[in-house]
């Protein structure tokens, strides 16, 4: 490969979720497209870098501070909703379900990446506590996820505000005798009366 290219490979590479396979096809088709279809994309990107930055009170991202969702009078600020990244956000706001505020913590709880307490915006959210009656903790459930929920709870509940986990289970239209058994007990530990 020419340097250019092998250059482009490299750096697309880096992406999380691209492997060397998946830069080399981008690449390729990066070849095919037209000088002014490549000057939009890494336009795009450089609009991206110059242009968003982290709320200075949520941490989502946006190109006002506070951003869009801490700003708005309408939301509920007795609640707040954790989750571990900015585009974890979009999701639970799809739902219709939250209209309370957000805490994004930039990361989670990983030993052994070295990522502990002091690395992630946990701080910060100990400072918004004043007037918040919930915490609601939307980490994934997966170990680190989990890991971070509880921590967050231990510093949590002595500063008098309840605590709440998502609930966890079966996805609707899912059978039952293709669920795993940790999603299943989940659901059955997560019951609720109808």
């Amino acid at each position: 490969m020419s340097d250019p290219l092998a250059r482009l490979v490299g750096e697309l590479s880096r992406l999380p979720g691209i492997g060397p396979k998946t830069a080399t096809r981008l690449a390729h088709y990066l070849l095919r497209v037209s000088r002014a279809e490549a000057a939009k994309l890494s336009q795009a990107i450089l609009d991206v870098k110059d242009q968003l930055f982290y709320c200075g009170t949520c941490n989502s991202i946006t190109a006002t501070d506070p951003c869009s969702i801490c700003s708005d009078p309408r939301r509920d600020r007795t609640r707040i909703c954790v989750v571990e990244e900015p585009f974890n956000i979009q999701p639970i706001e799809r739902t219709g379900e939250h209209d309370g505020l957000y805490h994004v913590l930039l990361g989670v709880l990983s030993p052994q990446r070295g990522i502990g307490p002091q690395e992630l915006s946990i701080d910060s959210l100990l400072q918004r506590l004043d007037g918040v009656e919930e915490v609601i903790l939307a980490t994934n459930p997966n170990v680190e996820g989990e890991a971070t929920a509880l921590y967050l709870a231990r510093v949590l509940k002595p500063r008098g505000v309840t605590v709440s986990r998502l609930a966890f289970g079966m996805p609707v239209g899912a059978d039952i005798e293709f669920t795993d058994e940790v999603t299943l007990g989940r659901s059955l530990a997560g019951r609720r009366q109808l």
